[in-house]
This record gives structure tokens, C-alpha cells and sequence, in this order.
């Protein structure tokens, strides 16, 4: 019989400080040992004990003489912390494995449509790369989207040069004029002036896929939460924050199914917003 692991609680708002973020996103599990230390008074060994290490082993990780790289030792460490799921998703993983909810227990098991959570949306690039070529639609929500598919080297460009089956295309982009715009550039710490022109940049690089594609611009004007890539049955999905931009968030992978809310849910926002937008292509 095991021992049971003590949890540690942190104070409120303590996973939202900015340097703890910083350290989530980069699996810098030195720097979160050494926070929780700050914020809770945690000894090595207290640490040890409600992540299933040594003491040792915490001290090595502490002092940057190791590293941890294996998914079941970052779940064990994001258990043992009582990490919020804000928290857990900066690390690339899903929500908490269970929640009670009126005194039921909420199991994601239950859910199959989140079939993957990858660290960040490069993390996905391949999968994505190979959902993007084989699409009969693709629908892109983003801010600007130069990463995705506004540059000959974005991520997407590759995979709109069709031989046979032409690709139907609809892009959301932020509207350059909007105040949403400059607040979210001044959320990413870019100018107004450089966050449109990309976004200009953008439509102009995909007017020119109109002799292969059915191509679609629109243009929102609210501040953007989500960044989402369908591509027919499967969606990657990932998040917009004030301290960083969408291709650094976790990325979750989505298919749809019968009878699960999210691919639904995700799909009918795409529609609400293109119905509530310019289009100017």
C-alpha cells in the first residue's frame, strides 16, 4: 500500500503572477519549486513528499542539475501543487482529472473529444500540417495571422497548393481599426501601427490564393480569445492572453464527435462571429 501524497495549497493568485506563468510555459520546474518555496514556506522535503520524489531529487531539480521531461512526473507535480487549470494548461496539460460539481465527480474520460494537449501550438505543427493538407474546409480564427498562413513560410501556406479538390477557406482576422486592435497590442507590448499592418499584410498574401482556393476574409472587431484552426471534422485550439500570443499557449487538439459540446460549441462561435463581421474578401 502507497502513501498518500500531502497536496500543497498556494495562496490565491499565486499562479497568476506573471514570473510563475513564465516558468509554466517554459517547464522551468526549478523556477516553480523555488516559488513554491516563496509562497508557501515549503520545505525541500515537504515538496519531496507531495510530488512523489526524494528530497534529492527536488534539490537537483532546484539547483538546475535536473531536469524533468516525462509527462507522468508533470502530472504527478501539477497534482501534488493543487494546480489550477490555468496552470495546468501552461504546462501542456488537460484540465484537472476530476471535479466536483454538486457533489458529482466530473471525469474527463467521459469527453473524448480533447484527444491531445500539446505544449504549444509549434508542438502541433506537424499534426496540424498534415490535418490543413488534407481538408475539404479550413477555417482559421486569429488576430493577424502572419505565423499561420499570411507568409510564404507560415505554417499553413503549404498546404493550400491543390492539385485536384479546391480548398474552401474562411479567415478571421482582428479589424485593424478596431479599439480591440490597440488594446491587444498593447497587451503583446507592440504598437497599433505594426499589429495592423500585419493584419493588412495578411489579407493582401491571401488574396492572391483566390485561383486555388475559396478564399474568405473577414474581419471581427472584439478582443480575441481564442485562436482555432478547423480542418473539416478536427479543430486545434488555443488561447489568447495578455501576456503572450496565441502560438504560445497550449493547443488542444479536438475532434468532433455525437454527442461532445466542444467541437459543437467552438464551430457555431466561428459562425456567430463571420455572421457579425465585415467581409472584405
Amino acid at each position: 500500500m502507497t502513501t498518500p501524497l500531502v497536496s500543497i495549497h498556494l495562496p490565491d493568485g499565486t499562479w497568476e503572477s506573471r514570473d510563475v506563468r513564465q516558468a509554466l510555459r517554459a517547464r522551468d520546474m526549478g523556477s516553480v519549486f523555488r516559488r513554491v518555496q516563496q509562497y508557501s514556506g515549503a520545505s525541500q522535503a515537504r515538496i519531496a513528499t507531495a510530488v512523489g520524489m526524494t528530497q534529492a531529487r527536488v534539490n537537483e531539480i532546484i539547483n538546475g542539475r535536473r531536469e524533468v521531461v516525462r509527462l507522468d512526473v508533470y502530472e504527478r507535480i501539477a497534482d501534488g501543487l493543487m494546480m489550477p487549470d490555468s496552470a495546468r494548461q501552461l504546462l501542456g496539460l488537460a484540465a484537472g482529472r476530476e471535479k466536483q460539481t454538486s457533489g458529482a465527480v466530473f471525469d474527463l474520460a467521459a469527453f473524448p473529444e480533447v484527444v491531445r494537449v500539446y505544449s504549444t501550438q509549434a508542438a502541433a505543427q506537424a499534426e496540424i500540417q498534415q490535418h490543413a493538407g488534407a481538408a475539404s474546409e479550413l477555417d482559421i480564427l486569429a488576430v493577424r495571422g502572419l505565423g499561420l498562413i499570411g507568409l510564404n513560410d507560415s505554417m499553413l501556406r503549404s498546404c493550400l497548393n491543390r492539385a485536384q479538390e479546391r480548398l474552401r477557406l474562411r479567415v478571421l482576422l482582428l479589424q485593424s481599426s478596431s479599439p480591440a486592435l490597440s488594446r491587444r497590442a498593447a497587451e503583446i507590448g507592440e504598437s497599433s501601427e505594426s499589429l495592423a499592418s500585419g493584419v493588412e499584410l495578411t489579407e493582401a498574401r491571401l488574396r492572391e490564393l483566390s485561383p486555388t482556393c475559396d478564399v474568405e476574409i473577414y474581419r471581427y472587431d472584439m478582443l480575441p480569445t481564442w485562436r482555432v484552426i478547423r480542418a473539416d471534422g478536427t479543430m486545434f485550439v488555443g488561447a489568447f492572453d495578455s501576456g503572450w500570443e496565441g502560438h504560445e499557449s497550449a493547443t488542444y487538439k479536438i475532434v468532433e464527435t455525437s454527442h461532445g459540446p466542444l467541437f459543437r460549441g467552438f464551430k457555431r462561435m466561428i459562425d456567430a462571429m463571420i455572421d457579425g463581421a465585415d467581409r472584405t474578401v
